[in-house]
Formats: structure tokens, C-alpha cells, sequence
């Protein structure tokens, strides 16, 4: 990865970050480290913001570039969430288009690639984590606290 200044406050309960802005993610690489391939336009954050149970990525692909190998995990399941651009996903043969607001889950053994097909960045975010971890809801999780919030009627 590419050294990068990161903004970054942290609390007693939170971390934030700010990476800059999206398209500028070319700024950040990352080396594989089982190839000699190194990914330019990507950005794992879970050491940014201090995650604990996630990963999550910002990922540029660059006009009619594509990722080329195919990869799958032995515990983490992925979620591809789509902010720019036009592609094709590929998972286990199956070829299905993919565009902003596109959101794909990938099981662990799901073998996966993906391509850029416009002469326009192709803009994501993946989330992975232990496929099967979650056990709650996030309604039933969530607890409202009786509290004025500080910026009511302040603007």
C-alpha cells in the first residue's frame, strides 16, 4: 500500500477516517501476496479504523481493465457493493452484469472475478467477514437511548 496521511480521529467507542476522495483511490495499491501481481486502486481499511469484525476495501478499477486471476476464501464470504461504472461479475462460470447500486454476496468457495467494461472507472466497496458469523438482527441489536441530540434546533 501506498504511505498515505490518513485524517484519523479516535474516541473512547469510535474511529474516523477520512481516505479522500474516491476518485483518487489510484493513489493506493495493494501486493498480493501469493503473486507477483500488485493491485493499483485499492484500499483495505480495517487498520485505518481499527475494525474488529469485518474487512471492508475501496477498489478502483480502471476503464476496460479487468481483475486477472480468480480468487475465493476459506472462511470469508464478500459483499460487492457497486457505486460507479459497468462491469461483468463472474462467479463459478456464471457471467452477470453489474452497474451502480449492484450488490453481490460471494460465499467462500464462490470462484470470482470481475471486469470493467466502460471507458469509466468502475467504483466498489467489498465487505468480508466470517460467512455464517452473524447471528443477530440489526433492529433487534440496536437500543434507543432517551437523550436530546446535541444539534436539535441549532441550525
Amino acid at each position: 500500500m501506498i504511505a498515505f496521511d490518513y485524517k484519523t480521529k479516535h474516541g473512547e467507542n469510535f474511529t474516523v477516517a477520512n481516505i479522500g476522495k474516491l476518485s483518487q483511490l489510484h493513489r493506493f495499491s495493494f501486493q498480493l501476496p501469493s503473486r507477483v501481481i500488485e493491485v493499483e486502486g485499492k484500499l483495505f481499511i480495517k487498520q485505518i479504523v481499527d475494525l474488529t469484525s469485518c474487512e471492508i476495501s475501496f477498489n478502483k478499477l480502471p476503464a476496460k481493465a479487468a481483475i486477472p486471476f480468480y480468487h475465493k476464501h476459506k472462511q470469508n464470504e464478500e459483499v460487492y457493493l457497486f457505486l460507479q461504472g459497468e462491469g461483468e461479475f463472474q462467479i463459478d462460470g456464471e457471467i452477470f452484469p453489474i452497474s451502480e447500486g449492484t450488490v453481490v454476496r460471494v460465499d467462500p468457495d464462490g470462484e470470482r472475478t470481475l471486469r470493467n467494461i466502460l471507458n469509466e472507472d468502475l467504483v466498489y466497496i467489498v465487505i468480508q467477514s466470517q460467512a455464517n458469523s452473524y447471528k443477530g438482527h440489526t433492529i433487534l441489536d440496536g437500543v434507543a437511548i432517551d437523550k436530546k441530540v446535541n444539534w436539535v434546533n441549532s441550525v
